[in-house]
């Protein structure tokens, strides 16, 4: 005889692995399946072009912080030439191969739970263009004093997330990771 519990977790396995987007979502659904960042993070950035030519400028944010409509808006050749006013043109090929990887993990096709909230958030409406302004990233900084950005040499804006996020290009935004420069003392 089944156990309640072990009804409830069997029927969710199971939904979960008729959901076509599951399967998609991450390379390895054993790997994602043990590991158990998966629960609170963002999957850290992993490919090595999308590294070089968006960290080469500002933080390579990862993809799972906007949802598949953002990058398909982003990362367009008619984008580029204007990307917040610097002129990020890359070849073609290179474009593809950033764009194709940050459309196939982005928010809404990640199952990172930070990822999960930002999906939900930005399902309806228009494309999202700047992290920054997405509603979840506004309500979790909503407390934090604006001279502790705009007004800090050390930080400037919310988009420099790896100033205050220490662990931000391994995908970890806890709230124990964030040290904000020039107020060593703060605590949220």
């Amino acid at each position: 005889m089944m156990t309640t519990k072990f009804k409830i977790v069997a029927g969710l396995m199971g939904v979960l692995l008729l959901n076509s987007n599951f399967v998609s979502a991450e390379e390895n659904m054993v790997e994602w399946l043990l590991n158990f960042n998966r629960a609170k993070e963002i999957r850290p950035v992993f490919n090595k072009a999308y590294q070089a030519e968006c960290g080469d400028c500002h933080f390579a944010y990862q993809p799972g912080l906007l949802p598949a409509k953002s990058w398909e808006k982003l990362l367009t050749a008619a984008a580029l030439p204007k990307h917040f006013g610097v002129n990020a043109e890359i070849d073609a090929d290179k474009l593809k191969e950033i764009r194709d990887y940050a459309i196939d993990n982005a928010a809404d096709k990640s199952y990172y739970k930070r990822s999960r909230k930002i999906a939900n958030g930005t399902a309806n409406g228009d494309a999202p263009l700047r992290i920054i302004e997405l509603r979840y990233i506004e309500r979790k900084h909503k407390h934090i004093p604006e001279k502790m950005v705009k007004g800090n040499a050390g930080v400037k804006s919310l988009s420099f997330c790896d100033k205050c996020h220490t662990q931000a290009a391994q995908g970890v935004f806890d709230n124990d990771t964030v040290s904000i420069p020039n107020f060593p003392d703060y605590d949220d």
